[in-house]
């Protein structure tokens, strides 16, 4: 796991052939145009393709759970850049070989699965800052409290 500044995105591009791309896009969007102007519902999602099905991007604005409903889980196929786009989002973290107790068993189709166990520690991702989940990190997020803009850019693991 990594949690850094997004303008020192230049430190991670080698760890994956994918990230430059990744951190360009993120480095470059446009929010106003990829964030609703208003919310009307509880929570807004959208997705937007950067490579296909190998990297694309979840924009979510919804209300922070906090850390007691905050889940832990996991992908195996991807990896997360969560970007905190506005809001002050905090995210649960535990190695998944320490993970004990599946809540939901693995789902390949959603490529998730969460766990019954509680987060080792939780991590601040304000705004500006980002937390790159690979699939050994078994990660909770929205574990902030109020409203949370994110993009969330998977990246095939392959």
């Amino acid at each position: 796991m990594v949690l850094d500044d997004l303008g020192a995105h230049g430190r991670y591009v080698t760890l994956h052939p994918a990230f430059a791309r990744a951190f360009e896009f993120l480095t470059h969007a446009d929010w106003e145009e990829l964030l609703p102007a208003s919310i009307d519902e509880e929570s807004y999602h959208s997705r937007h393709p950067i490579d296909g099905e190998r990297m694309y991007v979840s924009i979510d604005v919804v209300q922070g759970r906090g850390h007691a409903a905050a889940r832990l889980e996991a992908h195996r196929r991807y990896i997360d850049i969560q970007f905190t786009i506005e809001g002050q989002e905090e995210i649960g973290w535990k190695p998944i070989r320490e993970c004990t107790s599946t809540a939901v068993a693995f789902d390949t189709t959603k490529d998730i699965t969460f766990f019954d166990d509680r987060p080792v520690a939780w991590l601040p991702v304000p705004t500006g800052r980002f937390a790159i989940l690979f699939p050994e990190d078994a990660h909770a997020p929205l574990g902030g409290r109020g409203l949370l803009k994110k993009a969330i850019v998977k990246i095939a693991v392959d």
